[in-house]
């Protein structure tokens, strides 16, 4: 009787990263690294285009993964810890060292709420990624949460020494954060088609930012970043105002 030797059961598929997504990521998780570091040298302009440069590369990745059908859950899970990275940690600990740190606990905690609901924010997106409709993002995403943070650093072009400038970032962390775990919509430029003809309204408009670019480049960060930023909660009160009906109509249809 011959001894047969047992067959060896199939190993489990590993989790695999595809190559190109994942060197974007990457790139922007040690952008966000170098941020931080700048930041402890003081470096707030440099660290700031550090996180705008990480922004680029974030949305980047994610074309990338669509167009090539090389999405994964790997490269899901990595993309968020690398955003946690970027937006998350270096924006909160820039007004920390920018100079929250002279308001004692209060600026402590500000960074501290604005760091929690990042967290929370790109756990959610990971949850309902599948259910959500495409073309909006439910909550300001993370790298437009980092930059309208970051424009008003660059716009500012200082140290915190001013208690009214240290008030205004405290209140932009915590207004900020809370709008990115609220469910406001926010276009995620997805389904943006490049190559369908616009109005002419549409150029002069990015003509319009063009200009305010080249005439003051931080009013330009501060302008497109918060108007993004308030994009959500003004749809919303569009929306609520066109719903809700004219007191005065009744009045008028009386005899």
């Amino acid at each position: 009787m011959t001894w047969k030797r047992p067959r060896r059961s199939a190993r489990p598929l590993r989790a695999g990263a595809y190559l190109i997504p994942s060197l974007f990521t990457t790139a922007n998780m040690l952008l966000g690294f170098y941020a931080l570091l700048a930041g402890l040298e003081g470096q707030f302009r440099t660290a700031i285009l550090m996180i705008f440069a990480a922004a680029v590369l974030d949305t980047l990745d994610g074309r990338i993964a669509r167009l090539t059908r090389t999405a994964s859950p790997f490269g899901r899970e990595y993309d968020s810890l690398a955003d946690l990275v970027s937006f998350g940690l270096a924006p909160a600990l820039l007004c920390y060292l920018w100079g929250l740190h002279e308001l004692g606990r209060v600026g402590f905690a500000a960074p501290a709420v604005y760091l929690l609901c990042s967290a929370a924010r790109l756990a959610r997106f990971n949850v309902s990624r599948r259910t959500s409709d495409p073309a909006y993002f439910v909550g300001l995403p993370a790298p437009a949460a980092a930059g309208a943070i970051g424009s008003i650093l660059f716009f500012v072009d200082t140290r915190g020494d001013s208690f009214v400038l240290q008030l205004a970032v405290l209140g932009a962390l915590i207004v900020v954060g809370l709008l990115s775990v609220s469910t406001f919509r926010y276009l995620s430029f997805k389904e943006l088609d490049f190559r369908r003809r616009r109005g002419f309204r549409v150029v002069v408009v990015i003509a319009a930012i063009a200009i305010l670019a080249l005439i003051h480049i931080g009013l330009f960060f501060l302008v497109v970043a918060l108007s993004y930023a308030l994009s959500g909660p003004t749809a919303w009160l569009g929306r609520r105002l066109r719903r809700r009906p004219w007191r005065g109509a009744a009045t008028l249809r009386r005899p």
